[in-house]
């Protein structure tokens, strides 16, 4: 008798790239574009968003989507701090989004009036990286307390990245962290990629990575 093998996380991944590829282009039409920020948990992801959203909604109409597994307080704090709008996204257990659940997010939003949208994806380094949300732009962070090695034990998370950010450079007398070792275990991972070193608690590169992003929606 033939068996029928069927390899199940290779297909959700399809219909995943699919969908994915179906919302980038709907936003594309629609001139929007769509940033996923993706880091672990405690990284400084909702922090430096923040600082970059009140750079940033000078020149751009933003909707954030924030999401977690459970509790809506990045959402609250986003929308205090920025004045911005705000969703809270709950995936239910999930340790990522699908482009499907990212869609159904966004169409909670006016997006008649957004032309930047921002998901600030469920901090984990690595089911998220599995899953293409639809964005124009991944930006991975990576923070000081982590260590330089991660790039090499998350490999897929840095592949996928658009621009890293190394954050909380702040807390770096109190880590063994080498930056030149970090950036070489990047650009192993993603060759020409631009590495950006950050203390969102002090505004530093924070001005040098806003730019970089303007950039990068202009091209």
């Amino acid at each position: 008798m033939d068996l029928k093998i069927v390899e199940v996380k290779e297909n959700i991944l399809i219909e995943n790239d699919k969908k994915a590829e179906e919302l980038r282009k709907k936003l594309t039409s629609k001139g929007i574009f769509f940033i996923n920020l993706m880091a672990s948990p405690g990284s400084g992801k909702t922090t430096l968003l923040v600082n970059l959203i009140n750079r940033l909604k000078k020149d751009y109409s933003i909707g954030v989507m924030e999401a977690d597994i459970d509790g809506d307080v990045d959402a609250e704090r986003i929308q205090k701090l920025t004045g911005v709008p705000s969703i809270q996204v709950h995936t239910s257990g999930a340790c990522h989004l699908t482009a499907q659940m990212v869609e159904d997010a966004i169409n909670s939003f006016n997006i008649k009036d957004i032309n930047l949208l921002i998901l600030e994806n469920v901090g984990n380094l690595v089911c998220p990286a599995e899953f293409d949300t639809g964005a124009h732009m991944n930006l991975v962070l990576l923070s000081i307390p982590e260590g330089d090695d991660k790039p090499l034990k998350y490999p897929l998370m840095f592949e996928v990245a658009d621009m890293v950010a190394i954050t909380k450079i702040d807390t770096l007398p109190a880590f063994n962290f080498d930056f030149d070792k970090c950036e070489k275990n990047i650009h192993y991972r993603n060759k020409d990629i631009d590495v950006f070193k950050i203390s969102a608690l002090n505004n530093i590169g924070v001005d040098e990575l806003a730019k970089a992003i303007v950039k990068k929606i202009n091209a």
